[in-house]
């Protein structure tokens, strides 16, 4: 069925999907635990006067005050990044037309830490301003390429040979990240944390940096939804209904590489929370994404904090960077995707 139909007035109406809002509730009331959770878990648990000191009394120097405040910006850049995770993979999934895109899988990811480390080693970056442009830089580059290599043959860009593209071409760049990283020790400690994923490092500067990449992303995604509806039925189709194709593919797929090219380059390399957030909206909810992609955002925002809590609690008494937590859920996800059914084109 349709999520659009004519209304007596000739005005589109809108069918929302009938378990929205219960899924809507259920997804704030876990961000709200999830928000939570990350202020007062972690190595150190936190005491409720402890936990509102921090959050209420600046005057307040205690030791539990003081991780409490800096777990407030590691929780908002926890969500923030999340959402952007979120929103990237619903926007890849649509304009590659492939169910289990996601930036990790097509080697956005890894063409991103294969500029930072390069600016690392031979530009001497070090703020987040710098990392944020070399890694948008080296996700646009790697997105290119993928699709180019996806697209060749009969066929075009089919969502296995998308898939196979992007793992070859990750396997490559990382053989290149390794190489420039092992002859240069300096690099390779600072590159080293970066590289696993962590949201650990999260400052208010970086967030400030990243916020504009966020707002500017998720604000194309929602601009560009009808038209991806409409992708969804195929090019003529949607032609017919006066979408640009190839305009909208361009304009979408630049918005998820921004978003998923600034998330980079302030937290690593954070693979499948577009993959699990995404999948998960559409199940429950249906392929619409005016719906699909702002729930992908709360749903990667609740993925993320969990993982980023579920680490402090298992690394205890340090931590478990949730660059690894997510692999180690996302990766068995993939494989019974992979399992249920053969990868077609949504």
């Amino acid at each position: 069925m349709n999520s659009v139909s004519a209304s007596k007035d000739n005005r589109p109406h809108i069918h929302m999907p009938k378990n929205f809002v219960a899924v809507l509730v259920l997804g704030l009331i876990l961000l709200g635990v999830c928000i939570l959770a990350s202020l007062v878990l972690g190595s150190r648990p936190i005491t409720l006067p402890e936990l509102i000191d921090g959050l209420f009394h600046p005057d307040v120097d205690s030791y539990g005050a003081n991780v409490v405040r800096k777990r407030v910006s590691r929780t908002v850049f926890s969500l923030f990044c999340g959402a952007a995770l979120g929103v990237s993979g619903a926007l890849m999934q649509s304009v590659t037309r492939n169910p289990i895109a996601d930036p990790s899988i097509l080697g956005v990811n890894t063409g991103a830490s294969l500029f930072v480390v390069s600016g690392i080693a031979f530009l001497n970056i070090s703020t987040a301003n710098q990392y944020i442009w070399l890694a948008l830089a080296g996700a646009a580059v790697t997105a290119v390429f993928v699709f180019g290599i996806g697209s060749m043959g009969r066929g075009g860009a089919t969502p296995i040979k998308l898939v196979l593209a992007g793992a070859a071409t990750s396997a490559a760049l990382s053989s290149l990240v390794t190489a420039i990283m092992i002859p240069r020790a300096y690099t390779m400690d600072q590159f080293r944390f970066w590289q696993v994923g962590s949201v650990g490092s999260a400052t208010w500067s970086g967030i400030a940096t990243f916020l504009p990449f966020l707002v500017g992303g998720v604000l194309i995604a929602f601009m560009t939804a009808p038209a991806l509806n409409a992708l969804a039925l195929g090019d003529d189709v949607a032609t017919g209904l006066g979408v640009r194709a190839g305009t909208m593919r361009l304009v979408a797929a630049l918005a998820g590489v921004a978003l998923c090219g600034a998330a980079t380059a302030l937290a690593g390399p954070i693979g499948f929370v577009g993959l699990l957030s995404t999948h998960l909206m559409r199940l429950v909810l249906g392929a619409d994404l005016r719906f699909v992609i702002p729930m992908s955002a709360l749903a990667g925002a609740v993925v993320l904090t969990i993982a980023d809590v579920a680490g402090r609690l298992l690394g205890r008494p340090g931590e478990l960077e949730v660059g690894v937590v997510t692999a180690f859920i996302g990766a068995p996800l993939l494989i019974l995707l992979a399992m249920r059914a053969k990868v077609r084109s949504l």
